[in-house]
């Protein structure tokens, strides 16, 4: 395989009651996999993908989790199926950083589930300790955003640099609030309350943080020659210490989608690993030449086989 390939990986909100199904129905690797994550849980997690309901999946520990074994489930299957497919570098959107993480082969399958199950709980805690809500601003420009934040001020912070025009705002709910009610003023066409449990990516995840640090403390990483182009910066990361920093500081910083993204551009294709397709919609926004493949389903294989000529 000649293509220099980056495999890009799904975060929260992707998720969808019967997600992987087709895969654990058609791949024994798959079924493994779902199995290895449901022993390792304690908990029927697969049960909850496959029959929802959608109430149960949309919490954020049983979405976090599906998502991230849904994805490496898929991203093993493509590995069995395309010999010799190897990305030359990964990332993901917020929890989607943890499945490249582990695709790229910084961390093993199980350590990453259990730090993805004990991230969620934790977040889940700091949502409940600080209540903080989100919104989509559209339209407006990364200085238009930051001139909004430093307007309201205490409470409110920019969360996620998705793509041109689509920058997500955190804070407590009354910050929020003010923010979208003059976000015009400040360039944007319109503003959208996200329904989300807590404000992911700002300061009043500051109690999950200092946790997950203390995890992240515990835990080995392995060496790889895969970058993961990271959130926290939006560059490349080679190496353990570097990694260990970007997670470390992940829940309350900003994800840089864009810079991200931008990193990548001397890939010859993008392939989206996982449920839904909002990753490979943000690159057709930020204007990436290069193909961008999305694979969630069975049927998407056969696309993928195309593009890489096998």
């Amino acid at each position: 395989m000649t293509q220099k390939v980056a495999c890009l990986f799904p975060g929260q909100g992707s998720q969808k009651v019967g997600m992987g199904k087709s895969f654990y129905d058609q791949f024994s690797l798959a079924r493994e996999l779902f199995q290895q994550a449901d022993d390792v849980l304690g908990m029927h997690l697969t049960r909850v993908m496959f029959e929802g309901p959608e109430e149960s999946l949309k919490k954020t520990l049983n979405s976090q989790l599906a998502i991230y074994v849904t994805s490496m489930a898929i991203f093993r299957v493509i590995q069995a199926q395309f010999p010799g497919f190897k990305p030359v570098v990964c990332a993901g959107h917020s929890l989607g950083e943890y499945t490249a993480l582990t695709a790229a082969g910084w961390l093993d399958f199980s350590t990453c589930l259990e730090l993805v199950k004990y991230r969620a709980q934790v977040m889940s805690a700091a949502c409940e300790q600080q209540p903080g809500t989100m919104a989509a601003l559209l339209g407006i420009d990364e200085e238009g955003v930051l001139k909004l934040v430093a307007k309201i001020g205490k409470g409110l912070w920019a969360a996620n640099f998705n793509c041109p025009g689509q920058i997500v705002i955190s804070g407590t709910v009354e910050a929020v609030q003010q923010a979208m009610e003059i976000a015009k003023d400040f360039g944007a066409r319109r503003a959208m309350p996200l329904q989300v449990q807590g404000a992911f990516h700002s300061g009043l995840m500051q109690a999950a943080e200092d946790k997950l640090a203390a995890r992240l403390n515990e835990v080995s990483l392995s060496s790889s020659s895969i970058a993961v182009v990271m959130n926290v910066t939006g560059q490349r990361a080679t190496s353990m210490d570097e990694i260990k920093r970007n997670m470390m500081k992940q829940m309350t910083s900003s994800v840089r989608w864009q810079q991200s993204i931008k990193q990548m551009e001397d890939c010859s294709l993008f392939v989206e690993i996982g449920e839904g397709k909002v990753l490979a919609g943000l690159n057709k926004k930020i204007e990436v030449t290069a193909p961008t493949l999305s694979v969630g389903v069975m049927e998407e294989l056969e696309v993928l086989a195309k593009e890489l000529r096998i």
